[in-house]
């Protein structure tokens, strides 16, 4: 469960409160709690798939079973597209945490390049020792992580404003152009595969896993919209340049220099989450693609070809990946709707329904979701183009 919230509940989502500031906080309450029912979904859609395969399988071996090789071609481009972008954006994200924390406590100068590689080796290495390790890792940092976040709720919601949660969208352009940003803060199926094979083939005991592990960040995500907005106009959020200005603004409102510090703590935590969940899942889809054992040997080739990649980016041409992040919704969008509904449609075609677990909805239920998938790069096109306002 804590792996599925700590993938979903990563540094983005600090941004939310900026992302959906000119659609207030009624919209942006009904948007999250949509996306939450949709990505749920499709999450138990892909419990469904893996009940008929093996626990070790992967989206690799799922696309290529059920969709042939064409499916599994645009699994593993939209896979590897996505997490490469993701685990570069968070390299170098964290390694400039990490340099700037060195250079503090050491008084050295050391470069950017040196905190990103450290990055990458220590979570390699977590990584490769295997998903108990993450596991277990993932409990300390999202239990501190609570914390934080949970002190923070408390020191802040004094001083929330009801006028401010009542506010109504300042553009009704800037209501669809919130879609992809949302959308992409409750994205964790790609860490699926790598649970299903931990957990093994239990249908009870991952059902329980997904419902829960994706509505802690529901939660976490109301209560932040609730106490981010509430502290703040429309005009002031818009106003605030980029994520440190957010937090400067609550730390002049609160004049608190520990407020800064627990959310920068808050966001360093998030992103380490984060990063464990989507560099596990990736380097687990790797060692079934590549056909890798499970062994020293081969579980460092496996961990070569998931890190090495996204650090040579992140160190050489990290604003490649930042502009390929701008099409991270597309991605997910093709990786957490259209194939698992693609794939469970082949699937009931060939199992009755009295043949194993079957998510409620029927074949509406899979038109629905994918009618979602389409309206969320529809919105995502509109903004790239220009025709509606972008967020942020």
């Amino acid at each position: 469960m804590l792996i599925v919230a700590g993938t979903t509940i990563g540094a983005g989502m600090l941004a939310l409160p900026i992302a959906s500031a000119g659609i207030g906080f009624s919209a942006s309450l009904i948007l999250i709690l949509l996306t939450w029912l949709l990505m749920t979904y499709t999450a138990l859609l892909m419990l469904e798939l893996h009940q008929f395969a093996s626990s070790d399988a992967t989206l690799n071996t799922l696309a290529k079973t059920l969709l042939g090789k064409r499916g599994q071609y645009i699994a593993n481009f939209a896979m590897v597209f996505l997490f490469y972008a993701l685990c570069a954006a968070y390299i170098a994200g964290g390694g400039a945490q990490l340099q700037s924390k060195i250079n503090a406590a050491l008084n050295l100068d050391v470069a950017p390049q040196v905190g990103s590689i450290l990055v990458a080796v220590l979570v390699a290495t977590i990584v490769t020792m295997g998903t108990s390790t993450v596991d277990k890792l993932n409990r300390v940092l999202f239990a501190i992580k609570v914390v934080v976040l949970g002190s923070l709720f408390f020191v802040l919601t004094p001083y929330v404003q009801g006028q401010h949660l009542l506010e109504m969208p300042l553009e009704q352009g800037l209501l669809i152009s919130a879609i992809p940003v949302i959308f992409t803060s409750f994205g964790f199926h790609g860490s699926i595969p790598s649970i299903v094979k931990y957990v093994g083939v239990d249908i009870r005991s991952l059902r329980k896993v997904m419902i829960f592990g994706a509505s802690v960040p529901l939660i976490i995500y109301v209560f932040w919209q609730l106490i981010s907005q509430g502290m703040m106009s429309q005009s002031q959020l818009l106003q605030a340049e980029g994520l440190q200005g957010f937090i400067g603004n609550i730390s002049s409102l609160v004049n608190s220099t520990q407020v800064s510090t627990s959310i920068t703590i808050f966001a360093d935590l998030a992103l380490a989450t984060s990063f464990l969940g989507v560099s596990l899942g990736l380097f687990d889809f790797f060692a079934d693609a590549f056909k890798q054992g499970d062994n020293k040997i081969a579980r460092l080739k496996t961990a070569l070809i998931t890190f090495v990649p996204p650090l040579g980016f992140a160190l050489f041409y990290p604003q490649g990946f930042i502009t390929a992040l701008g099409y991270a919704a597309i991605a997910l969008v093709v990786l957490a709707i259209f194939l698992p509904v693609a794939m469970v449609w082949v699937q009931r075609a060939q199992h009755s329904s009295d043949q194993g677990y079957q998510v409620k909805g029927g074949r509406f239920g899979l038109s629905l979701a994918a009618c979602c998938g389409v309206v969320i790069i529809v919105a995502q096109g509109l903004q790239m183009f220009g025709v509606i306002p972008a967020l942020g």
